[in-house]
């Protein structure tokens, strides 16, 4: 997901990013590259104290917000955030705010991963579309409710990176594809939902057609402050439901040219 600082005036909102940083380097490096018992120790000690600060995240900045699914708050429990930061900021995995990843990106404060994921309506096994994987943190927690996932990232050093620790954490049910995700993913259409983790100016008329009658499309509209909009296909139609404001980097590619 590619957002700068999907922050609001009265909610806290904010962005995305990555960076896979392997649990027992990361915990080595932190600890001081302990060796044998010591080693197994560190790394048994970190896990533990990672885990203790999800539960406190999921309670204190999602869950007493407003985001009740017991789906989203448990995918969010599990995804190790702390995977997807970088190595300096592993102290503040799971503090409330975004984090600075290289390329002009973050990874999204945790209370906007979990309100757009909630407000998708997922029940469990559906086929879901991404556009902007960033670090890939959005689609690990997409993944753990979804049947399968695609998501689409128009930088290619992230789709890599994205697509690697992914691939690593055991997420088997995600697809990355590197390009431009203005056009959706054709081949894959129809999506049971679909997350856009960067801010057209207009909503991408391609995206609404690929969803399925029923099917959320959760999206930040606008330049400069947005709106996140929630859209839901119906039989005759789709029905546009606006949020709050939120700041997520621009949508680039043929967004920016319509």
């Amino acid at each position: 997901m590619r957002s700068r600082i999907a922050a609001v005036k009265t909610r806290l909102g904010t962005s995305l990013i990555l960076f896979c940083i392997p649990l027992s380097m990361g915990c080595q490096r932190c600890a001081g590259a302990p060796r044998g018992d010591n080693a197994v120790t560190a790394s048994l000690d970190s896990e533990q104290r990672f885990a203790a600060q999800r539960d406190a995240m999921v309670s204190t900045q999602i869950e007493r917000r407003g985001v009740k699914d017991h789906k989203v708050l448990d995918a969010m429990r599990k995804v190790k955030r702390h995977l997807f930061v970088l190595e300096r900021d592993l102290g503040e995995a799971y503090d409330d705010h975004p984090l600075p990843i290289g390329l002009g990106q973050t990874i999204s404060q945790p209370y906007i991963v979990g309100w757009m994921t909630e407000a998708l309506g997922l029940k469990g096994g559906e086929k879901v579309l991404e556009i902007g994987s960033g670090s890939g943190y959005q689609a690990a927690v997409l993944a753990e409710i979804a049947g399968r996932v695609f998501t689409i990232e128009i930088v290619p050093e992230l789709a890599e990176r994205s697509s690697r620790a992914l691939a690593a954490m055991g997420y088997a049910n995600v697809s990355v594809k590197a390009g431009d995700g203005y056009r959706g993913w054709p081949d894959e259409a129809p999506f049971d939902g679909i997350m856009v983790t960067a801010a057209p100016p207009r909503v991408p008329e391609p995206l609404k057609e690929q969803l399925k009658v029923g099917a959320r499309l959760v999206v930040p509209v606008g330049e400069g402050w947005q709106e996140l909009q929630v859209i839901t296909r119906t039989q005759s139609g789709f029905v546009t439901e606006t949020a709050f404001p939120v700041s997520f980097v621009p949508m680039t590619g043929e967004a920016q040219k319509k």
